[in-house]
């Protein structure tokens, strides 16, 4: 190829970074702050990036900034999301035993159905009842932004998914405080604590502190299990995809893809994850830039609300919100009690 030619071809290239760069560069700093207030004075960096990033909504009004955003809030949560496949094999689900997986798996299930049927006695749509369900019951803060792609790119969707974030967030973090002191009360088993701290708790972070507290085998089950949860965040995607898909046949406009192309990506991963084709290094490797991707993402979801926007939505959501958490923890813990564990 002539140096001409090349040039041309990589103008469009250097023109769109030069377009996002900007705005990438915001959520960059937002990512940066919040973890390092995170790492200093204790609590969870993604409610701190997205506290950081309402606080700077202005900023998404600026032309230099508004592409650059949009592209931290769509693509880059994608990316992020799809990471998170490199930590999860089989052979970790197996570990768990098929009894202990498939009531985990039916536990999600019941959360995310409780999400909706709470939607409905509140009086709000579907599609908030899936995401919130889905948050609770999978993975916290992530499943929500995950979900929110296979939704209607609505505006009150997006305020919807920025409240569910910080809710999940918040219950999470008072879960790690509080499960490990009612585990200890009854003197429940390594085993039963880090299944019951991994099945219950929302983000994997909180999930790692609370078995910690609690020994090291609990720990390790723990985090197998929230791992196992974490796989479920495909099929769970899938799932709510197609019940989109059937209330929008009618509907004019695009419709949300069956399976988006991130969550293929997730599910390749935890393939080549499961075949030793990704190395431990490499997984801890990929999990950091997830991580990181994660905190700018949703410092860009941040940056395009306004705290006015979320108040809008009411108190119902913090309701539904609560209410699946006593759910989950109500499932699992009826699933230790009848002796369920492999």
């Amino acid at each position: 190829m002539e140096p001409t030619t090349a040039l041309a071809t990589r103008a469009p290239l250097i023109a769109r970074a030069t377009t996002l760069w900007p705005g990438v560069a915001v959520c960059i700093l937002i990512a940066l702050a919040a973890t390092f207030v995170s790492e200093h004075n204790g609590g969870p960096p993604l409610l701190y990036a997205l506290l950081m990033g309402l606080s700077l909504n202005f900023l998404s009004a600026h032309p230099a900034t508004t592409m650059g955003i949009a592209f931290c809030a769509r693509t880059v949560l994608r990316v992020g999301v799809a990471l998170l496949g490199a930590k999860i094999t089989v052979a970790q689900v197996s570990g768990l035993g098929w009894v202990t997986a498939a009531g985990l798996a039916a536990a999600v299930a019941c959360t995310i159905a409780s999400g909706v049927l709470l939607a409905r006695l509140l009086r709000r749509p579907t599609e908030h009842g899936l995401l919130s369900g889905a948050a609770v019951g999978i993975c916290g803060a992530s499943a929500a932004l995950a979900v929110s792609t296979v939704l209607p790119q609505t505006r009150e969707n997006e305020r919807f998914t920025l409240l569910t974030v910080v809710g999940v967030t918040l219950l999470s973090t008072v879960a790690m405080l509080l499960y490990p002191l009612i585990l200890k009360m009854i003197d429940a088993s390594q085993l039963a604590s880090g299944v019951f701290l991994g099945g219950t708790i929302h983000d994997v972070a909180q999930v790692v502190a609370a078995g910690i507290l609690l020994g090291p085998q609990a720990a390790d089950t723990a985090v197998i299990t929230k791992l196992y949860r974490v796989a479920l965040l495909a099929p769970s995607a899938m799932c709510i995809a197609l019940v989109i898909r059937g209330k929008s046949a009618a509907a004019p406009g695009p419709h949300v893809p069956l399976l988006p192309g991130f969550m293929i990506g997730f599910m390749l991963l935890v393939a080549l994850a499961s075949v030793g084709a990704i190395t431990p290094p490499i997984a801890d490797a990929a999990g950091s830039v997830s991580r990181w991707l994660l905190l700018g993402a949703i410092a860009a979801a941040g940056l395009k609300t306004h705290f006015e926007e979320l108040a809008q939505l009411g108190w119902q959501p913090l309701v539904m919100l609560l209410a699946e958490t006593l759910l989950l923890a109500g499932l699992v813990a009826g699933l230790i009690l009848t002796g369920s564990l492999h």
